[in-house]
Protein backbone atom coordinates (compact mmCIF):
# COMPACT_ATOMS: atom_id res chain seq x y z
CA UNK A 1 0.00 0.00 0.00
CA UNK A 2 2.88 2.37 0.73
CA UNK A 3 4.20 1.80 -2.79
CA UNK A 4 0.81 2.55 -4.32
CA UNK A 5 0.38 5.71 -2.26
CA UNK A 6 3.89 6.86 -3.13
CA UNK A 7 3.32 6.28 -6.84
CA UNK A 8 0.01 8.18 -6.67
CA UNK A 9 1.70 11.14 -4.98
CA UNK A 10 4.52 11.04 -7.53
CA UNK A 11 2.02 10.84 -10.39
CA UNK A 12 -0.12 13.74 -9.19
CA UNK A 13 2.74 15.97 -8.06
CA UNK A 14 5.01 15.44 -11.05
CA UNK A 15 2.18 15.68 -13.55
CA UNK A 16 0.85 18.93 -12.10
CA UNK A 17 4.32 20.46 -11.90
CA UNK A 18 5.19 19.32 -15.42
CA UNK A 19 1.88 20.59 -16.83
CA UNK A 20 2.41 23.93 -15.10
CA UNK A 21 5.88 24.22 -16.64
CA UNK A 22 4.63 23.38 -20.12
CA UNK A 23 1.68 25.76 -19.85
CA UNK A 24 3.79 28.58 -18.41
CA UNK A 25 6.22 28.32 -21.30
CA UNK A 26 3.24 28.17 -23.69
CA UNK A 27 4.62 25.06 -25.38
CA UNK A 28 2.38 22.83 -27.46
CA UNK A 29 3.00 19.09 -27.14
CA UNK A 30 2.01 16.67 -29.91
CA UNK A 31 1.11 14.00 -27.33
CA UNK A 32 -0.95 13.77 -24.20
CA UNK A 33 1.19 14.41 -21.15
CA UNK A 34 -1.52 12.80 -19.03
CA UNK A 35 -1.30 9.69 -21.21
CA UNK A 36 2.45 9.44 -20.72
CA UNK A 37 2.21 9.86 -16.95
CA UNK A 38 -0.73 7.44 -16.76
CA UNK A 39 1.19 4.81 -18.70
CA UNK A 40 4.21 5.06 -16.40
CA UNK A 41 2.01 5.03 -13.29
CA UNK A 42 0.17 1.86 -14.32
CA UNK A 43 3.34 0.23 -15.63
CA UNK A 44 5.19 0.94 -12.36
CA UNK A 45 2.42 -0.76 -10.39
CA UNK A 46 2.48 -3.77 -12.71
CA UNK A 47 6.29 -4.04 -12.57
CA UNK A 48 6.32 -3.86 -8.78
CA UNK A 49 3.55 -6.45 -8.53
CA UNK A 50 5.42 -8.81 -10.86
CA UNK A 51 8.60 -8.48 -8.82
CA UNK A 52 6.77 -8.92 -5.52
CA UNK A 53 4.99 -12.08 -6.71
CA UNK A 54 8.23 -13.44 -8.15
CA UNK A 55 10.12 -12.65 -4.94
CA UNK A 56 7.54 -14.61 -2.95
CA UNK A 57 7.54 -17.62 -5.29
CA UNK A 58 11.12 -17.67 -6.64
CA UNK A 59 13.26 -15.28 -4.58
CA UNK A 60 16.43 -15.95 -6.56
CA UNK A 61 14.76 -14.95 -9.83
CA UNK A 62 13.20 -11.65 -8.69
CA UNK A 63 16.03 -9.52 -10.10
CA UNK A 64 15.63 -11.13 -13.50
CA UNK A 65 11.89 -10.55 -13.35
CA UNK A 66 12.56 -6.87 -12.68
CA UNK A 67 14.94 -6.55 -15.63
CA UNK A 68 12.57 -8.36 -17.98
CA UNK A 69 9.60 -6.27 -16.88
CA UNK A 70 11.55 -3.03 -17.41
CA UNK A 71 12.41 -4.06 -20.97
CA UNK A 72 8.78 -4.99 -21.60
CA UNK A 73 7.65 -1.68 -20.15
CA UNK A 74 9.89 0.26 -22.54
CA UNK A 75 8.75 -1.92 -25.44
CA UNK A 76 5.08 -1.35 -24.68
CA UNK A 77 5.72 2.37 -24.31
CA UNK A 78 7.22 2.50 -27.79
CA UNK A 79 4.31 0.47 -29.19
CA UNK A 80 1.63 2.60 -27.57
CA UNK A 81 3.27 5.94 -28.30
CA UNK A 82 4.68 4.89 -31.67
CA UNK A 83 2.85 7.59 -33.61
CA UNK A 84 4.30 10.23 -31.29
CA UNK A 85 7.85 8.96 -31.00
CA UNK A 86 8.44 7.97 -34.62
CA UNK A 87 6.90 10.88 -36.49
CA UNK A 88 8.29 12.27 -39.72
CA UNK A 89 8.71 15.66 -38.10
CA UNK A 90 11.31 15.55 -35.33
CA UNK A 91 10.20 16.21 -31.79
CA UNK A 92 11.16 19.53 -30.27
CA UNK A 93 13.50 19.63 -27.30
CA UNK A 94 10.59 20.32 -24.93
CA UNK A 95 8.69 17.32 -26.30
CA UNK A 96 11.70 15.03 -25.95
CA UNK A 97 12.31 16.19 -22.40
CA UNK A 98 8.61 15.77 -21.63
CA UNK A 99 8.85 12.13 -22.69
CA UNK A 100 12.01 11.43 -20.71
CA UNK A 101 11.12 13.11 -17.40
CA UNK A 102 8.25 10.75 -16.47
CA UNK A 103 10.29 7.75 -17.61
CA UNK A 104 13.17 8.55 -15.29
CA UNK A 105 10.98 9.65 -12.38
CA UNK A 106 9.03 6.42 -12.33
CA UNK A 107 12.08 4.29 -13.14
CA UNK A 108 13.98 5.72 -10.18
CA UNK A 109 10.98 5.28 -7.88
CA UNK A 110 10.51 1.67 -9.06
CA UNK A 111 14.19 0.90 -8.54
CA UNK A 112 14.14 2.29 -5.00
CA UNK A 113 11.05 0.33 -4.00
CA UNK A 114 12.14 -2.88 -5.72
CA UNK A 115 15.57 -2.70 -4.08
CA UNK A 116 13.93 -2.26 -0.67
CA UNK A 117 11.63 -5.19 -1.43
CA UNK A 118 14.47 -7.45 -2.50
CA UNK A 119 16.65 -6.46 0.46
CA UNK A 120 13.82 -7.36 2.84
CA UNK A 121 13.36 -10.78 1.20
Amino acid sequence: MFFLASMAVLFIGAFMLHTYGVNTGEYELVFSLLGVYSFHFVAAIIVYTIVEVTANKLPTQAGYAYLASIFLKIGFFVLIFQATVFTETPLTKVERISLVIPLFLFLIAEAVFVSKLLNNK
